[in-house]
Formats: C-alpha cells, sequence, structure tokens
C-alpha cells in the first residue's frame, strides 16, 4: 500500500499570476484573507503591483494562502495523504492541513513572520550546485568567513547560503571553481542563519498567542526531520528563522517512515529535488509519478529548482 506525502514549497515560488482560478472558488477565504492582510490578495496575486511580490512582507502571506487554497481544492475531492512537509515558510501550510492550526491564524502568523524578517537588512542568499552542504561549510570556515552560513540542505548537491552582503561577496569567490555553479537568490535577508536569532526570538513571543492543537495527520519537521508536536510549536517555529532548513534530512526521514509517493501544490520545485536526495525519484515503487512528482525526471524543472529559494 502506498504512502503519500503532500510538500508545501516557501518563498521563491511567487510569480504574477499565482493562484488563478482558485480564489473564486473559496471567496469566502479569498474575502477574509484580504480584509485580515488589509489589501485584495487577489489583486495582489493576480497583477503583482509595483512589484510587490519581490517584497518578503507581500510574498510569503500570499504563498500561504494559495498554497492553502490549492489544498483545500485537492481535499475537496476527496484526496487524503498519510504525511504533509513543508519546506520553511511551506511548514505552515503543512500544519494547517494536518489541523494542528487554523487556516486565518496561520496567515495571521505568516504576516507577522514576514514582517519580522523584512526588518533584516543588509543581507543576501546565494544557491550553490554541486559540492556538499560540509564541503561548503569547510571552504567557508577556511576563508574565515564567519558571517555567512548554510541556510538550507536542498540536495545532496544543493544547498543555499546566506549572510551579510561583504562577506557573501568573498564567498561567492571562494565557491565558484570547476563543476560549481553559485547563482543569486531574490530575497532581502539573510534568512536561516544565526543573523536572524533577535528575529527569532520576537516571533517567539508572537507564537505564544496562538493556539496549535495534536493534528490528525502527522507532519515532519523541515528542522529536525523528527514528527512535529503541538508543544514543540513556539521552539521549532520560532528557531526556523536562524536555523537551516533540512530538506535532505526531512525527505529521507520520510521516505524511512514508508513514504513512497510525493505530491507538491503550487509549483514543482520540491518534488524537482527528490531525485537528488533518494535513491531515485517519486513513484520508485513501480508505479508512475503522477501529477507534479513527475516533474522530477524533467531537467528544465530541475534547473529551476537550484534558482528558488524555497
Amino acid at each position: 500500500m502506498q504512502m503519500h506525502c503532500l510538500v508545501f514549497p516557501g518563498q521563491g515560488v511567487q510569480h504574477k499570476g499565482m493562484g488563478d482560478g482558485l480564489f473564486a472558488r473559496f471567496p469566502q477565504e479569498t474575502v477574509a484573507a484580504s480584509e485580515l492582510l488589509g489589501h485584495s490578495v487577489v489583486e495582489l496575486c493576480r497583477d503583482d503591483p509595483g512589484g510587490r511580490l519581490a517584497d518578503t512582507r507581500h510574498a510569503q502571506p500570499a504563498i500561504f494562502f494559495v498554497n492553502a487554497l490549492a489544498w483545500m481544492d485537492l481535499a475537496r475531492d476527496g484526496r487524503r495523504w498519510d504525511w504533509f512537509a513543508g519546506h520553511s515558510l511551506g511548514e505552515f501550510n503543512a500544519l494547517v492541513a494536518a489541523g494542528m492550526l487554523d487556516l486565518m491564524d496561520g496567515l495571521a502568523l505568516v504576516g507577522r513572520r514576514a514582517e519580522l524578517m523584512a526588518e533584516v537588512t543588509g543581507g543576501a542568499m546565494i544557491a550553490v550546485v554541486g559540492p556538499h552542504a560540509e564541503r561548503v561549510e569547510a571552504m567557508l570556515r577556511g576563508a574565515g568567513l564567519n558571517r555567512v552560513h548554510v541556510a538550507n540542505h536542498n540536495s545532496d548537491r544543493q544547498v543555499t547560503v546566506a549572510g551579510e552582503r561583504p562577506q557573501l561577496a568573498l564567498a561567492v569567490k571562494v565557491l565558484r571553481g570547476p563543476g560549481v555553479r553559485v547563482l543569486p537568490v531574490p530575497v532581502s535577508g539573510p534568512f536561516h542563519t544565526p543573523l536572524m536569532a533577535a528575529a527569532g526570538r520576537r516571533f517567539a513571543t508572537v507564537l505564544r498567542g496562538f493556539a496549535f492543537r495534536s493534528g490528525h495527520t502527522p507532519v515532519m519537521s523541515s528542522i529536525t526531520g523528527a514528527p512535529f508536536e503541538p508543544e514543540q510549536a513556539v521552539r521549532l517555529l520560532s528557531r526556523q528563522l536562524s536555523r537551516p532548513v533540512e530538506w535532505v534530512r526531512t525527505v529521507r526521514a520520510l521516505r524511512a517512515a514508508g513514504v513512497d509517493h510525493f505530491e507538491e501544490v503550487n509549483g514543482s520545485t520540491l518534488t524537482a529535488l527528490l531525485s537528488r536526495i533518494a535513491d531515485g525519484p517519486a513513484g520508485t515503487d513501480g508505479t508512475p509519478a503522477t501529477g507534479l512528482a513527475a516533474l522530477v525526471n524533467q531537467p528544465a524543472a530541475a534547473a529551476r529548482a537550484t534558482e528558488e529559494h524555497v
């Protein structure tokens, strides 16, 4: 019997026109989201006025809400999953889908999270494709760069590095070489590094004002690679801002738990990484990898995954 996991991407998947067709199917939730955010989420996603989707403060709530509607649309057709997981921001979607957090509470939390993260300026992020994370860390420390850090372990040979801009510019020179690609990531801060620790502490105070409960479906934490427990919510979700996203560990833990089929909402970034984490792509039991999971076999999708901060 197959075990299915639905995964939710994070920042970097936003684009003009996202959510098209979903808002009309969930008018009540869309109105409530717009009222909570103080602007039309439909206009933001449809038109991207002034390029606001490039702003963390607008991008994160918009991605969270579109992710949520995409999941609700699938669930309304009777779809069910054995596990949920999310990359960074996407973990809030996983908690909502699992019944651990209310939708509008999740949106409010993500909105405040985005504001706190946007306040940390002077940083940036790059994607490094080729070397293992341990090799990247060794090269950074060997060069005396202590204000840049590995921020995401996305696959066996793809990580992101974030930190202060001057040292990150030096890191690019240190890391570039034969068989290594270094690409800019469109975010405005040193996300998932110790430089975000103060923002994480402030977010912990916010989190304490919200209720988390036991869910009906397990969620695999993208920080610990272990099942998410509601009593850990404040600690895990606040530390998420200053700790690396352990996506490799998360996927391996899900496979060890018996998951043999992954599906993604709102893009194909995460499923494109699967073939570079496990021994084979989704659907390795011999059945076709259906839906977006099939994109792990397409080189173009895999290339896009290196250019997005998920």
